[in-house]
């Protein structure tokens, strides 16, 4: 069976590779991926951390590009693309244009299309935009969902989509994250670097902010918030990895560059990304995947929207919605940094997004759906076991978050876990953490 992978930006390509890894682990798979390079600099550094290298690269970004440039070329490529793979089941990710228009490719092709986290609704059509208009189009065409979350299982079964094409798996943004967070990690940015050794006492503030929605006013009220935080905290350090967007420069460099104690940088990889945020005291964003990523490090998120695609995590407790007003946005950061209950209360929230095995998942849907063998339950539960350990003795070594999260660890563990791992999980905590 071959299986096509497709995705351009950063986000999905983090995401998709732990897919890619496990599809071509499996003997009843041919594994290929196609790029569109939407994103051509960031993409390629994940690649690179992952060691993917694309079977076909479209090479589409432009300067100054649009959505509607993008759409086009992508369409294009990608039809050319699928004539020549001729794949089995085109696989997608999530909600970009690269998606979107990979999906209706597939369509125009009539080739059986995969959606990697389907099922995130806001329900309003600009927000985010165009995010959530590309995920509703990929999902009309999907044949199999794969959704993160029993809540967007929900989102799907309301739109229609009959139950026997979904498949709830968790997040891969999760299983991206295995491995990366290292106790004794040496940033490879420069920059990043420098703050951790002039600053690493201190309480680190990670903010990102570049989504289009936000472009304007927003971002600037966003910029004018993060300014009276950081000018009132002199102890606080904001580290700001800005996004190449001409527009999210401006308003960065504008507000925030003068102010000694806020860093703007350029992009991080993967890994200087996720030792920063486990380092971090609160993370500022506007990303989806950080809103996933951040609370498995027990670090508590501040979501620069009205509305979010993952209520999951606000309903958990470990995301909380600050709009994208300056005093909403300054009164919300605000509370965290004073309200130590509040603030203890959201790291120790348990992250509804996953376990660590939607990967797996994943392609066991698929192999369901063309009628392949499947990994049993128990061995997959071995799985969830032995990656709970890991995170357990992770965090026993790490003294700045000692046993505080350890209840909500093990709860998220034991959402599908058997008896007998549990009682070999606990065991090993008492070894972790004798009384």
């Amino acid at each position: 069976m071959r299986i096509l992978s497709v995705f351009g930006t950063r986000p999905e390509a983090i995401k998709m590779a732990p897919l890619v890894r496990v599809l071509n682990d499996s003997p009843q798979v041919e594994s290929q991926v196609v790029v569109t390079a939407q994103h051509r600099d960031m993409l390629d550094c994940v690649l690179g951390v992952f060691g993917i290298v694309p079977d076909f690269d479209l090479d589409i970004m432009s300067t100054g590009q649009d959505l509607a440039q993008i759409t086009t070329k992508a369409l294009n490529g990608l039809m050319a693309v699928f004539a020549e793979a001729k794949p089995d089941l085109v696989l997608v990710h999530g909600d970009t244009t690269t998606t979107m228009a990979a999906s209706l490719a597939a369509f125009y092709a009539k080739i059986p299309l995969g959606h990697v986290e389907a099922g995130l609704r806001t329900h309003d059509k600009y927000a985010p935009f165009p995010e959530e208009i590309n995920r509703r189009v990929t999902g009309l065409i999907a044949d199999l969902h794969f959704a993160p979350t029993a809540d967007a299982r929900g989102n799907l079964l309301a739109e229609g989509v009959s139950s026997d094409s979904i498949f709830v798996t968790g997040n891969t943004a999760i299983d991206a994250i295995a491995g990366f967070v290292k106790l004794d990690y040496a940033f490879k940015c420069a920059d990043l670097a420098r703050i951790m050794q002039n600053h690493g006492g201190s309480k680190i503030i990670t903010m990102t902010a570049h989504r289009r929605e936000n472009h304007g006013k927003p971002l600037e009220d966003i910029c004018k918030a993060v300014l009276r935080i950081a000018t009132e905290n002199k102890g606080l350090q904001v580290v700001y990895p800005v996004h190449p967007s001409p527009v999210v420069l401006e308003n960065a460099r504008k507000i925030l560059s003068h102010e000694p104690n806020i860093h703007l940088i350029n992009p991080l990889d993967i890994d200087d990304m996720h030792n920063l945020m486990a380092r971090s005291y609160l993370v500022l964003t506007d990303s989806g995947g950080l809103q996933e990523e951040a609370p498995h490090h027990n670090v508590p998120v501040v979501v620069l929207r009205n509305v979010t695609e993952r209520p999951e995590g606000v309903d958990a407790g470990c995301l909380v919605l600050a709009g994208i007003e300056e005093t909403s946005v300054y009164n919300t950061v605000s509370d965290l940094l004073t309200n130590h209950a509040k603030y203890e209360k959201m790291a120790n929230s348990p992250n509804p997004f996953g376990d660590g095995h939607a990967s797996q998942r994943i392609l066991d849907g698929i192999l369901r759906y063309f009628g392949g063998e499947t990994m049993d339950d128990a061995k997959l539960q071995a799985l969830q076991a032995e990656k709970l350990f890991d995170l357990l003795w992770l965090k026993a070594k790490n003294a700045d978050k000692t046993v505080e999260g350890l209840d909500s660890m093990i709860m998220r563990a034991k959402i599908s876990m058997t008896q007998k791992s549990i009682i070999w999980v606990e065991k090993s905590i008492a070894e972790i953490y004798p009384q």
